[in-house]
């Protein structure tokens, strides 16, 4: 499904609040994210819908308002390789546009998904236009390079308890009492994200019974959200 058959709908305030906290945007002011996102159109995806195609000309950046999108290559043979798992607040395909090029990947909303797309052309002769933004924008991803170098410190760092952990925990709405979740991925989709293989993905579940969650099928119940955030956090001091 390509996103140039689908109907635009305008960016509204709603999300306004969101954008303020997205990585790529975070170093800009309201009225120079307002600028850079005038040009951008919310789109809804239904679960399974491509973005676009390995080899498509990069045409946008996207901003995930709701839902999860996943990155993947296809080999030769046509084996599936996920590459990334993003979700709310999180954008992809800067990189693609900034260099002018073709998109190095494929991309699929997981589930039915809603994304803010910003047109390269529009977005890109903001920047040139205004050195201010471009240099905010530049903080920006330099903050998250280091987020992202954490990251892969924490891979090779934290166990593939702690990371579960984690995850579970930033799907939670309380810091504290007992809380049931639903997983909003596959949990092969989820060991990738965490940078672990599957079977290490139930082991790592089956290891946190004695912290306090159970699984089901998709449903996972925290019997304390408090102590399991204890457990996660205990390297990190």
């Amino acid at each position: 499904m390509s996103t140039r058959t689908m109907a635009p709908i305008g960016v509204g305030e709603d999300d306004r609040q969101l954008l303020g906290r997205v990585p790529l945007l975070r170093g800009l002011n309201e009225a120079a994210r307002r600028d850079l996102t005038a040009d951008g159109l919310i789109r809804r995806y239904p679960a399974g819908a491509t973005l676009f195609i390995q080899g498509d000309r990069a045409e946008a950046v996207f901003v995930i308002l709701d839902g999860w999108v996943k990155l993947f290559r296809t080999t030769r043979g046509g084996a599936e390789s996920v590459i990334a798992v993003f979700s709310r607040g999180e954008s992809f395909a800067e990189a693609a546009i900034f260099d002018r090029s073709v998109y190095p990947v494929s991309a699929m909303a997981i589930n039915d998904s809603r994304l803010l797309l910003l047109p390269a052309g529009p977005f890109i002769a903001k920047l040139e236009r205004n050195s201010a933004y471009a240099l905010a924008m530049m903080a920006s991803m330099s903050g998250r390079l280091r987020r992202l170098v954490r990251q892969i410190e924490q891979l090779t760092v934290r166990s593939s308890t702690e990371r579960l952990a984690a995850f579970l925990l930033s799907l939670c709405e309380a810091d504290s009492g007992s809380v049931m979740i639903r997983l909003p991925l596959e949990k092969a989709l989820i060991a990738g994200r965490l940078g672990m293989q599957p079977e290490t993905f139930s082991r790592a579940l089956s290891k946190l019974r004695q912290h306090g969650v159970r699984c089901r099928g998709n449903e996972v119940t925290i019997q304390d959200v408090a102590a399991l955030a204890a457990f996660q956090a205990q390297d990190q001091l």
